[in-house]
């Protein structure tokens, strides 16, 4: 059950507009952010934002990161709600790991490409080939697919989980083609089967655009998301020597983060999802960071507007369920992977 709703500033939500694209209306000014910080206060709630939030929500959060990192703040927070600003894998993510609070997300709407391109059932069968498979799926995937996992994995930690698996068994990777490959590739496993899935945003990032930007910015660093189509390209532009090798970084986009603090350039060209450019900006103010491709935003991430985060906080929606035997299983699969000894940062 959601829970009761608290008293809002009336002239605010009366310019809330639930719209197919989402809730929309309010502008994120200093009225608004009082209201917020107030709100969350009366709900005893801590706010969590995802690196790809809109900049005026990342700004107005407690936390801000990768999905799992958040998740297991939440987890460790004394606060008995958590409003989690992200997508709705994210979300479940964050219930599983904390069964006993209540977690909501501000609009149930925004979904995952690369979540939705496996299901449960599809999985099902997938192992029915493969009975003495392994499988490892990244965390950007649904409640019931973690509960058919045997170990989990984050974009900086996959190589590590691969890697730690008996080298005769087969593995099952799901369900980020792009991620996958570049787990093959750094780890040699022959025996690795990948599913055909990806997110679209940076599925949509590509080699071309990748090569243009490295030939017109050669004294760049090019910080690349594993999930991107343009990963190999930049593997492949370091291994041929066109690009200095020693510029080209794949990384997560906690990874990112921690690479753009020690960056030897002036320059970085990010391939990722455009929002993960307010917090590179906040951490090294110094550096020029630039899109390799400036309309990969991702819609749904968007979904979290103003507007749907001052609805959350007043109505108690919309709040997140997760079956508890699948949240038990869940949570198995992503204790596996903790138990590695490299939790990693999330995707």
């Amino acid at each position: 059950m959601a829970t009761t709703g608290v008293q809002p500033a009336p002239a605010l939500m009366e310019q809330v507009v639930d719209g197919p694209t989402g809730y929309t209306g309010v502008a994120a000014t200093p009225e608004w952010a009082e209201e917020i910080k107030r709100l969350a206060r009366e709900r005893n709630a801590t706010i969590l934002a995802h690196n790809y939030q809109l900049p005026e929500i990342q700004d107005i959060a407690d936390h801000v990161g990768d999905s799992l990192a958040l998740s297991r703040i939440a987890a460790e927070a004394p606060e008995d709600t958590i409003v989690f600003c992200g997508v709705h894998f994210m979300a479940e993510t964050a219930k599983i790991l904390s069964p006993e609070k209540t977690v909501l997300i501000p609009d149930q709407r925004a979904g995952c490409s690369l979540a939705d391109s496996i299901t449960a059932d599809e999985l099902q069968a997938w192992k029915a080939e493969f009975p003495n498979a392994v499988v490892v799926s990244y965390v950007n995937t649904t409640a019931e697919v973690k509960a058919l996992t045997d170990i989990c994995c984050t974009s900086s930690n996959a190589v590590d989980v691969v890697a730690s698996i008996d080298p005769e068994r087969e593995v099952l990777f799901l369900p980020d083609q792009f991620l996958g490959a570049h787990v093959k590739r750094v780890t040699g496993r022959q025996n690795m089967h990948i599913w055909a899935g990806e997110c679209h945003v940076h599925a949509g990032i590509n080699g071309e655009e990748l090569t243009e930007q490295a030939r017109t910015h050669p004294d760049a660093e090019l910080f690349v998301h594993p999930e991107c189509g343009c990963a190999t390209s930049a593997l492949y532009l370091a291994g041929e020597g066109s690009f200095p090798a020693d510029r080209v970084h794949i990384l997560s986009t906690g990874g990112m983060i921690d690479a753009a603090k020690t960056a030897k350039s002036s320059q970085v060209l990010v391939a990722t999802e455009v929002g993960m450019l307010h917090q590179l900006r906040k951490a090294a103010p110094g550096i020029d960071f630039q899109a390799v491709n400036d309309r990969a935003s991702c819609p749904y991430m968007k979904m979290i507007t103003p507007a749907a985060l001052l609805r959350c906080l007043v109505e108690g929606a919309d709040e997140v369920h997760v079956d508890p035997e699948t949240a038990a299983l869940g949570r198995n699969s992503v204790q596996r992977m903790i138990e590695i000894g490299n939790p990693g940062g999330g995707e």
